[in-house]
């Protein structure tokens, strides 16, 4: 029994890759697909397939958002059906790239840190830059790919 044990728990065992340029390159990649689906296409799809079942959103200015992915995809295509509209604000997300950190966690996954710009413009036109927060993402390596599975966005300040 302890052998079945052991071998099952050998082949769940994910390879994540050590702290470093691969590392991070691998997890900016991610990073990069998953908010471009998110605010820049609301692909449901897409975003479903870049969370765990049971993830959570924690965020300063309201709260948990999310306990579960399959709530965070209802409420996501809400304010994906607002902004579909000619008249609706659009968002759009970018990495600070000096701030971003990511470190290992193996057996699991990594964890990436930094900084993002937030964008909004009303229908087709013109985005603006509306403010930046500091966040945190626990990214869980499956065999098939990576899947957020926390999320904490914080420090929010408005762009002047």
């Amino acid at each position: 029994m302890f052998v079945l044990h052991a071998l099952a728990q050998a082949a769940a065992a994910v390879v994540v890759p050590a702290t470093g340029p691969f590392l991070t390159a691998e997890i900016r990649t991610r990073d990069a697909a998953f908010f471009s689906a998110f605010f820049e296409r609301c692909d449901r799809q897409v975003v479903a397939a870049y969370l765990t079942p049971d993830f959570e959103i924690y965020h300063d200015k309201g709260g948990k958002l999310a306990g579960g992915a399959a709530v965070f995809l209802d409420d996501y295509m809400k304010s994906c059906t607002a902004a579909a509209k000619p008249d609706g604000w659009r968002h759009r997300r970018e990495l600070v790239e000096p701030s971003l950190r990511v470190e290992a966690v193996p057996g699991f996954g990594a964890i990436e840190e930094g900084d993002h710009d937030f964008y909004e413009g009303k229908g087709d036109g013109p985005k603006r830059k509306v403010g930046t927060a500091h966040f945190v993402q626990l990214w869980q390596r499956a065999p098939d790919g990576w899947r957020l599975t926390r999320v904490f966005s914080y420090s929010h300040r408005k762009t002047p």
